[in-house]
């Protein structure tokens, strides 16, 4: 099964520092369910570790391209040098769709590391009912084949589930 093949398809395990910026990507995700919109949080952290922007989803005014992680490459184009933005790392609660993944690149910004695959999300979608998106899920690294992607994060995954379960069903 595809799926099972790209959730196993990753770098290296995430470590200490990763499962803290991925934990707070799962904080902002629930801080977007209770807003009303899908959950999803990333943050944007430099070479060091150091946290510089993060955002949440923002979708639900009907703009569906005000993904965080979209924004976060906006916001490294503007304030961050080329050798800045190649050392940093964009963390998530969910691997980046193929807009997210282009504007990533094209930005130059470094690696990805992700708590959930976005086939592991299409199968949870398509268990609660959820019709597909109007993009195709494609994995980052065939949109963007030289990020550096790492996930998923396992013991992120039950928490990261729920939050999906809980924003399509009751809306």
């Amino acid at each position: 099964m595809r799926a099972s093949m790209i959730d196993v398809r990753k770098a290296e395990p995430v470590n200490d520092t990763d499962l803290r910026h991925l934990r707070r990507c799962v904080e902002l995700a629930k801080a977007a369910v209770e807003a009303g919109d899908e959950p999803f949080g990333s943050v944007l952290a430099a070479g060091d570790g150091t946290a510089l922007a993060e955002d949440r989803n923002r979708v639900a005014d009907g703009d569906q391209t005000r993904h965080p992680e979209f924004a976060l490459a906006r916001w490294a184009a503007e304030n961050m040098t080329p050798e800045e933005r190649a050392a940093a790392t964009v963390y998530t609660s969910g691997e980046h769709c193929p807009m997210c993944s282009a504007a990533h690149a094209w930005v130059g910004l470094g690696r990805i590391v992700y708590a959930v695959s976005s086939a592991r999300l299409v199968e949870w979608l398509t268990e609660i009912g959820v019709p597909p998106a109007p993009v195709r899920p494609l994995p980052v690294a065939e949109v963007a084949p030289g990020v550096a992607v790492e996930g998923p994060a396992p013991e992120l995954a039950d928490e990261m589930r729920a939050l999906h379960v809980r924003f399509h069903t009751t809306r």
